[in-house]
């Protein structure tokens, strides 16, 4: 199974979660952050990228394999939650990866000025 795939079961299976679609709050940890609304899962990728960067310096300052693994499972996290916001606003992981996709070969410094001119462009109009 490649990762894609598993992103791709995980994406049908926070689809399903939704509340729209029979998920049910007393059942489903995602079903109730789908009912507490947007505030209740962007409160946890806050959370979830502060512990992962906690995890990445404590990293750092170390290389055991627990550091490793906790700096892995907190960014694991980190995904799952901004996933769940993703099929929120029925967009799915498929849509980042595309967007990493059409970035591979792109200077990062060339993107980001790209960026900021579209942003000067849209606010012009």
């Amino acid at each position: 199974m490649t990762s894609h795939d598993s992103l791709a079961r995980l994406s049908a299976v926070l689809e399903a979660r939704k509340l729209a679609n029979g998920g049910d709050p007393e059942t489903s940890y995602v079903s109730r952050l789908y009912a507490k609304g947007p505030d209740a899962f962007l409160k946890k990728i806050g959370e979830e990228a502060t512990e992962a960067v906690m995890a990445a310096k404590d990293l750092e300052r170390g290389t055991t394999a627990g550091l490793q693994e906790r700096f892995v499972s907190e960014v694991a996290d980190l995904w799952f939650h901004c996933m769940v916001a993703l099929a929120h606003y029925d967009l799915s992981a498929t849509d980042v990866v595309a967007e990493l996709e059409r970035r591979v070969g792109l200077s990062g410094l060339e993107e980001k000025a790209l960026r900021k001119a579209q942003a000067r462009e849209a606010d012009g109009q």
